[in-house]
């Protein structure tokens, strides 16, 4: 019976060690936290995107970074099959738009509870140490070295460290040292899926403010480069939220500054049409401020920004509100523009950008091509894309491939 020393109990760590011993290895999960699945309890704002359902085409084409490097893993474990999986572990599941698939719960930890209970049910052995180590024998692995200085011998060795992203919940970049160690190239880290910070007071004026349905485009040098549509929220600092995340991980490949975010309010309505619908709420309050004409247009905690930005006078009475001034209100609405000045830390970093080079990483089998015996999967691999259940869906792929094959299986 092979021995499997799987190095982390994240989503991927759990997922190749449920495979490692369903396909008949003694498998060993070292974790240093108090219980596998911390980071995949908070995913999804708890609710845990588990993936997207979507074809594989649109799996490799949201991963932003090395997506066809996936194309074998994706192939061997789609979203599909992950469905089925969790099915199958009694995780009932629903998808919502975008083809988002969360459990019908919406609970994240059914989802991390499924898994430790598999991993229980195949007899996966939990160890609670840090390895600090893998050690080899002329180039094929041989084992793991535990901080306090215990060695544990294994036939095969799965990194399921993932990145730095999320540091409180163990993401330390453990998996990057050990890998060095090793004479793999691990490539620049850096935040993906990250809040963006803004220029100004206007965040901090509308901080909480949350925006559903809206588009957003963001430019650089006067060119677009990303265009979205659906929801994001204004922070202290910035702005975050699914589409900000999301245009995060593009821009993160330009890393240039400033960029300039466009929010148009009003997707739905042309120009022409913005303006009939302001002509009609000013003529039902014809007599009012201007700064109480809006509240049917637009959420409360915005409206003085924007009157402010218009230039028109809030105690100008709306029905003397001139054409001109009335197109550039509908311009502003159309286009509400920020300045970008920064990411966000790797504190605040759904994921992490960069990690073991994909040259040195088998990408049918996710063994090492320096390292007789070694694997990776998840986070720790220098691969990302964008929300919507693909990183998860990443985690699950490279896991059950490392797994399958670790254990001495073809896929």
């Amino acid at each position: 019976m092979l021995k499997v020393a799987v190095v982390g109990g994240g989503a991927s760590g759990m997922m190749a060690a449920c495979i490692a011993a369903k396909n008949g290895a003694q498998v060993t999960l070292f974790e240093r936290g108090s219980i596998c699945g911390v980071k995949l309890n908070i995913t999804g704002k708890g609710r845990c995107n588990v993936t997207n359902n979507c074809d594989l085409n649109t799996l490799i084409a949201n991963t932003v970074k090395n997506g066809r490097f996936l194309y074998s893993a994706f192939s061997a474990f789609d979203s599909q099959a992950v469905m089925s999986f969790f099915e199958d572990c009694g995780v009932k599941l629903k998808t919502e738009r975008g083809n988002r698939v969360f459990p019908v719960s919406d609970s994240a930890k059914e989802v991390s509870g499924a898994l430790r209970n598999m991993m229980h049910h195949m007899g996966v052995r939990i160890v609670k140490e840090r390895i600090s180590a893998v050690k080899d024998d002329n180039g094929a692995v041989c084992g793991v070295c535990g901080e306090n200085g215990a060695f544990y011998d294994a036939d095969s060795v799965i990194i399921a460290t993932g990145g730095m992203s999320y540091p409180r919940t163990g993401s330390t970049g453990d998996g990057y040292r050990i890998a060095r160690a090793l004479g793999h190239t691990v490539t620049e880290l850096s935040p993906s899926l990250v809040p963006l910070i803004v220029k100004g007071n206007i965040p901090k004026r509308l901080e909480g403010l949350a925006l559903k349905n809206v588009g957003l485009s963001v430019a650089a040098n006067g060119k677009t480069i990303y265009t979205d549509f659906g929801e994001m929220v204004f922070t202290s600092n910035g702005v975050s939220g699914p589409m900000v995340l999301s245009a995060s991980a593009h821009l993160g490949r330009k890393n240039t500054f400033p960029y300039e975010i466009s929010i148009d309010l009003k997707p739905a309505l042309s120009l022409d049409v913005l303006d009939k619908r302001i002509l009609s709420d000013f003529a039902e309050v014809k007599n009012r401020d201007f700064a109480n004409s809006l509240g049917k247009l637009l959420p409360s905690k915005l409206i003085p920004v924007i009157i402010e930005k218009s230039g028109i006078p809030a105690d100008k009475k709306v029905n003397s509100i001139t054409v001109e001034e009335r197109s550039k209100l509908c311009t502003l609405i159309k286009s509400f523009k920020l300045e970008v000045t920064a990411f966000g830390s790797l504190d605040e970093a759904v994921v992490t950008s960069g990690g073991i080079s994909v040259k040195e990483i088998n990408p049918r089998t996710m063994e090492s091509k320096i390292i007789q015996g070694l694997y990776f999967c998840g986070e720790v691999i220098d691969v990302d894309a964008y929300t919507g259940g693909f990183n998860l869906q990443i985690a699950w792929s490279t896991g059950y491939c490392a797994g399958t094959y670790a254990s001495g299986k073809e896929v």
